[in-house]
């Protein structure tokens, strides 16, 4: 991004623009910065930013993320973006693609090509693309100390490791898909920094298995979904050893009072919550703000078996592209 410090400082907010999958990235990469540069993130979908009138001056870094970068909504926020002054940034995978070269800086996901419609691994490297940028805008703008720099970095750098161990629950993943494939609706919850993870998990079964699926924030259960909550409904629930995890154990209480059928994401050595839920996957312990990475590589391994169960084309779902370049 070529950035001084001075221009770093001079910014007042970042809008982060993308569609489907990377907007979900995008609401994990808005705790990252603000938390570590310190700066106001707004999120929005690419197909609705141009619709409102947006407030945007030249002290905004309009982030762009788009694994193909020729997302023809994401690109046409970019545009307007740029009509009002806005400094815009994008995070691609494809590299030459058009929104690195409209940008006025760009991180490369470097991910490879991503074969599969669904978006996988272009999550992953974009959330940590944002970590990555959180430090570096925090570094620029003094709110980080070169100590909590080493500390992030040393935590970012055990990640691949943490990748792996979860990669080896996949074993307990495909026993758990041949016993819930064959229901039609599940309910993802999540608070915090995995309330996004469950809305990723929610949209990779639906389009890959084509069962319905909705994401909630957890602690927004009682308004609405839980009159939906019976014997027919699994509830996956992101219940990671962090600061909400007494919260979740609390909405899981709740659904199970309502006869369903709970699966609870869990840190490793956890035993409370295997009275708690049905079905618990354990995930290797890591820093919260690395949490939602490990939580959905779980849940496209959930959603991946469940649709090989029912014998969808995992690879090449109905009606989907792998880029949307037209509205």
């Amino acid at each position: 991004l070529n950035l001084t410090a001075e221009q770093a400082r001079r910014l007042q907010r970042i809008v982060t623009v993308a569609c489907g999958t990377s907007y979900y990235s995008g609401l994990i990469g808005k705790f990252y910065i603000e938390q570590l540069a310190r700066l106001n993130v707004e999120v929005d979908y690419g197909s609705e930013y141009r619709y409102r009138d947006p407030i945007v001056d030249d002290t905004t870094a309009v982030l762009a993320i788009t694994q193909s970068g020729e997302t023809v909504d994401t690109l046409a926020a970019l545009e307007e973006a740029r009509e009002k002054g806005a400094t815009l940034w994008s995070i691609v995978n494809a590299v030459g693609s058009q929104a690195m070269r409209v940008a006025d800086g760009h991180i490369a996901m470097n991910a490879g090509p991503e074969i599969g419609v669904a978006s996988t691994k272009a999550f992953t490297t974009s959330v940590v693309d944002q970590y990555l940028l959180a430090l570096y805008l925090g570094q620029l703008r003094g709110t980080l100390s070169p100590e909590a720099i080493k500390t992030h970095t040393q935590r970012l750098t055990r990640l691949p490791d943490l990748v792996g161990r979860t990669l080896e629950i996949e074993r307990a993943i495909h026993e758990l898909a041949h016993q819930v494939y064959a229901y039609t609706n599940f309910l993802y919850l999540g608070r915090g920094i995995n309330y996004p993870a469950a809305l990723e998990g929610a949209l990779k079964l639906k389009e890959i298995s084509y069962i319905h699926a909705e994401g909630y924030p957890a602690g927004e259960m009682k308004h609405g979904p839980i009159a939906l909550i019976d014997e027919h409904m699994p509830v996956v629930t992101i219940a990671l050893k962090d600061n909400v995890y007494d919260k979740m154990l609390s909405q899981i209480e709740q659904a199970k009072a309502r006869d369903a059928i709970v699966i609870a994401l869990a840190t490793d050595g956890d035993t409370v919550i295997q009275t708690k839920a049905d079905h618990v996957i354990y995930l290797p312990e890591a820093s919260a703000l690395l949490n939602p990475v490990l939580s959905v590589i779980a849940l496209q391994l959930l959603a991946y078996y469940v649709a090989v169960r029912r014998g969808a084309d995992v690879d090449q779902p109905r009606n989907l592209a792998k880029s949307v370049t037209v509205e």
